[in-house]
């Protein structure tokens, strides 16, 4: 049923909608700028300071809250907690076209960092700085979204700067220390030395533990190869001086 509210009396200010279809019927709640994706990282876990109203709606700019009904037969309960909670993490946000550019720009500037600590000159062995990488970017006509993590989108935008090669750029080498037991994984040691570029190296009669270089693109290899037969640790992220 519609809520009737004298006008002033109540106004939801700066809102942000969040709008989730279950069963054939669309549900809205209004939440707080910003708050909504400090829920969904974890950062905020009390509903209160998310929503601006702790009710569903079928239409907030009309007042139309959601019937006890609508609610069982969409979502199975009438548990209002519950289901805005599943509206807060599934929902589509609805952003005014300030807050949309607002969000589009903190997720290029995080995106552009996330590339620049990643990824460097293969001649200079350097980073490149954002304002490069957003150049080379903008004539790729690589466009940021808003419903994307940053950290998806960087991996994204680095493969098409590599495969396109506008500026000379390769991902960072990554420096790890393994060490596997040779009773469990003699095998697994024979991969891992044409996987990683050492730097040091122990070959004892009981284990191999060996400090390189690797390929980021296979690390998720190497986590599958030392899983239940030795240690993996990064060392550093990005290396620049190979040397070190």
């Amino acid at each position: 049923m519609p809520i009737n509210q004298p006008s002033g009396q109540i106004k939801l200010t700066n809102v942000s909608l969040v709008k989730l279809k279950k069963g054939k019927k669309r549900f809205e709640i209004a939440c707080y700028q910003n708050t909504v994706q400090d829920y969904r990282k974890g950062v905020e876990k009390d509903l209160d300071e998310v929503l601006q109203i702790h009710q569903i709606f079928l239409n907030v700019s009309k007042g139309l809250v959601a019937s006890k009904d609508d609610l069982n037969k969409c979502f199975g309960t009438t548990d209002t907690d519950a289901i805005i909670k599943e509206i807060i993490t599934r929902g589509e946000i609805q952003l005014s076209e300030k807050e949309r550019q607002l969000m589009l720009n903190k997720i290029n500037n995080e995106m552009l960092t996330i590339i620049s600590a990643k990824c460097i000159n293969p001649k200079s062995k350097k980073r490149y700085p954002p304002t490069m990488i957003h150049k080379a970017l903008v004539e790729l006509k690589f466009s940021v979204v808003v419903n994307k993590a940053a950290k998806l989108q960087a991996l994204e935008a680095i493969k098409l700067l590599i495969s396109k090669q506008i500026i000379p750029i390769v991902r960072a080498k990554m420096k790890i220390k393994v060490s596997v037991d040779k009773n469990k994984g003699t095998e697994a040691i024979e991969k891992l030395s044409l996987l990683i570029k050492p730097t040091e190296l122990d070959d004892s009669e009981l284990s191999w533990t060996c400090t390189g270089l690797i390929d980021p693109v296979v690390y998720r290899e190497i986590v599958t190869l030392c899983n239940g037969r030795g240690t993996l640790q990064v060392l550093d992220m990005a290396v620049i001086d190979e040397g070190k």
